[in-house]
């Protein structure tokens, strides 16, 4: 069990910023269309984190041309290049799947203020 530790710990990241469910991110993410590679931003609201470890998951919302548009992304991926928290949200639990059935301004999130 040991040594299953230790191979996953070089394929975690360290430079992940602090957020949770309810944060608002831009997530930059490597798209390789060919021979060329670029980055796409994804930004939106963090509705889940899930799991732990190497397997951890977040899942992003964002709202496009009127269409909900949800996304999940491995925390450890490579293709993840760097994560952006833009605004911290104020809510009461971790994982946020109401929001969906949520339209206009019942889909709001609190701003948490920053001391």
């Amino acid at each position: 069990m040991d040594l299953m530790r230790e191979v996953t710990q070089q394929y975690l990241k360290t430079d992940i910023p602090v957020f949770k469910g309810g944060d608002t991110v831009k997530v930059h993410v490597r798209l390789k269309e060919g021979e060329k590679e670029r980055i796409q931003i994804f930004e939106g609201l963090v509705i889940a984190r899930k799991h732990g470890g190497i397997a951890e998951t977040f899942t992003v919302r964002k709202m496009s041309s009127g269409i909900g548009v949800e996304r999940v992304f491995p925390l450890h991926s490579p293709n993840v290049a760097k994560i952006e928290v833009t605004r911290l949200g104020k809510v009461r639990r971790a994982k946020l799947y109401y929001i969906r059935s949520r339209r206009g301004k019942a889909a709001r999130i609190k701003e948490l203020r920053r001391a």
